[in-house]
């Protein structure tokens, strides 16, 4: 062997060691790659895929759906009605940030007569009211409303210290006027030290079988941390049935809310 062939075989060798390494490098660090909750695997902690352990998604399988407990439409005025959805969720530290869902309303002889959809969110450990205003059916009367969700909830992971922390009490709550122009007043108290913005209210009257009688609601921008605010809901009309209970649900996205 000449002095030449020798001299490219050694360049050769080295060429071949550095591919080696490279390739060795490239598919070391594919193979021993940090398991994060984005990599579509599961792997790490994960009890599903991108779900579960320390991952911010809670696993839909290991998760409660959310009960429905009733729809109804409530008429404001002739021809304009209110919807409400009254629901269960009972995962404590599990929201969902965002969902669609969609009421249908049906008249006395279950003739599909509308429809209403939105988004609403929903809050952890407990139950809580979707509510739809101002709709119109024409010379209709929905007598059935069914609800139903219109796609999968992403259910997300909140600490139990935020989920304690973060309650707005309801107090005060008093009842007047029924049988000319109703008005339902109440205070809302703020505990916490966080700021919590964008705070939907629903009332529900009730009578003394438990039914719900009618509804109505109100909107706060902000209750800020520590403060107590007065809500009124009004009804246009005098309440037909004597109303023996009332129930009135904050909600709010807790992931929201900020210390002041």
């Amino acid at each position: 062997m000449n002095w030449a062939l020798k001299r490219r075989l050694f360049y050769l060798a080295i060429l071949v060691a550095v591919v080696l390494i490279f390739g060795f490098l490239i598919v070391y660090k594919n193979l021993n790659k940090t398991p994060t909750c984005f990599d579509n695997k599961q792997n790490g902690e994960e009890t599903g895929v991108d779900c579960g352990g320390s991952c911010m998604l809670a696993c839909t399988k290991q998760v409660d759906k959310v009960t429905i407990l009733w729809a109804r439409a409530f008429q404001v005025v002739p021809g304009r009605f209110n919807a409400v959805a009254y629901l269960q969720n009972q995962n404590e530290n599990t929201i969902v940030q965002k969902i669609n869902y969609k009421f249908r309303f049906y008249d006395k002889d279950n003739i599909y007569i509308g429809k209403r959809e939105g988004q609403t969110y929903i809050p952890p450990s407990g139950k809580f009211a979707v509510f739809a205003p101002a709709i119109d059916v024409g010379n209709s009367i929905p007598i059935y409303t069914y609800f139903e969700f219109t796609e999968d909830p992403i259910w997300v992971k909140v600490s139990p210290e935020r989920v304690s922390v973060l309650k707005i009490l309801v107090s005060d709550i008093k009842l007047e006027n029924e049988s000319v122009s109703p008005i339902l007043s109440a205070t809302l108290t703020n505990a916490s030290l966080y700021r919590i913005p964008e705070i939907s209210v629903v009332a529900i009257l009730y009578d003394a079988l438990g039914n719900a009688v009618s509804t109505s609601h109100t909107y706060l921008d902000v209750l800020k941390a520590e403060e107590k605010t007065q809500i009124n809901f009004t009804w246009r009309e005098p309440l037909k049935e004597k109303v023996v209970a009332t129930e009135i649900i904050p909600m709010f996205n807790i992931d929201s809310a900020k210390l002041k």
